[in-house]
């Protein structure tokens, strides 16, 4: 039996394949690869394994906010998505890939993202936010939910954005997207200045929203490949800018994880960190600055920076194998 995941990232798009046991291989490709044509997702997966071989596939696309349930794919309209504008920096790579996935016949599923026509969210952030999270998170969340078997979490995915997700009870209930929230390296919450610039016509909302993570504070523009790498590299040399850029995301990303931990109705076994800064321990000790914060209250475990791939190969694992419900989403197969 062999199942895929893949995760569409803000950077990349990553494939995981695995059997009923373990994990394969996970490979990426760049969007910006894939959207001119240098590399294509089926060449490179077919590459791996035979896609004849491949039992199911789960699926991750944009924001996910035109779906509510795990659904084939082939029942899914505009690629489950309302609209594509003001989500952050838009490349095509994803929608490429995309392409070429539906034109195989491999079996595919995509996860929904979170947003306020879900009914298995909570109320009250259904009614405080239009969107909490893409459907990405879903499979992070599984993926820590296997690796701790916690039933109570907060789950961090620190990357270009930053995305916290509170798990009650073995449901995924609610989260608090980059847009609104912490910080992450690239994206962040809109302030008081950017909303002046967007209303003045300086800038749009979303050139404001790709620039207001800690590039914002350390004076990076770049693509957002590549801004990671410059922050971190200005963190090494003890630039004064990057260290509060970096120390400034920190700070707002415990400010959200602690939030999430005041309102579970249920205290929590733990905190899971994932994604590129949320896993790293060089040159920035991500786990240890953040637990400054949190006083050292809760067990924090570390997961692969690849969870979002890895997560969506287990719950496609799953599926084939008769799960019908997923963190509390309901599946359609």
């Amino acid at each position: 039996m062999v199942y895929v995941g893949m995760d569409h990232g803000t950077t990349g798009i990553s494939f995981a394949i695995m059997n009923d046991d373990k994990v394969l291989e996970v490979f990426k490709i760049s969007r910006e690869d894939s959207k001119a044509g240098r590399v294509s997702a089926i060449e490179e997966l077919s590459k791996r394994i035979d896609l004849d071989d491949i039992d199911l596939m789960i699926m991750t696309y944009a924001m996910g906010d035109g779906i509510s349930t795990i659904l084939p794919i082939e029942k899914v309209n505009n690629r489950g998505i309302l609209s594509i504008n003001g989500a952050g920096k838009v490349t095509g790579g994803g929608t490429s890939v995309y392409g070429e996935i539906e034109k195989t016949d491999i079996p595919v599923l995509m996860i929904p993202g979170l947003h306020k026509d879900c009914d298995w969210l909570d109320p009250l952030f259904r009614a405080a936010y239009s969107h909490h999270a893409s459907p990405e998170k879903v499979s992070i969340v599984y993926n820590a939910y296997l690796e701790t078997n916690w039933e109570n979490m907060i789950v961090g995915d620190i990357s270009s954005n930053s995305v916290d997700l509170l798990v009650e009870d073995g449901k995924l209930i609610a989260a608090v997207d980059a847009c609104c929230g912490a910080m992450g390296v690239v994206h962040g919450p809109l302030d008081l200045e950017m909303i002046r610039d967007i209303d003045e016509g300086r800038k749009s909302a979303n050139e404001c929203f790709s620039h207001a993570g800690a590039v914002k504070i350390a004076n990076i523009d770049n693509k957002v490949a590549f801004m990671k790498d410059d922050l971190l590299k200005a963190y090494e040399n003890k630039e004064e800018r990057a260290i509060l850029a970096i120390d400034t995301m920190i700070m707002t990303v415990a400010m959200e994880i602690a939030g999430l931990i005041a309102v579970s109705k249920n205290p929590i076994d733990g905190i899971v960190l994932t994604g590129s800064m949320g896993s790293m321990k060089e040159p920035v000790d991500f786990e240890a600055k953040l637990n400054k914060y949190l006083k050292n209250k809760y067990e924090i475990r570390i997961i692969s920076s690849e969870s979002g791939a890895i997560g969506a190969a287990q719950i496609a694992r799953d599926i084939f194998n008769g799960k019908r419900e997923i963190m509390g989403i309901k599946v359609d197969y």
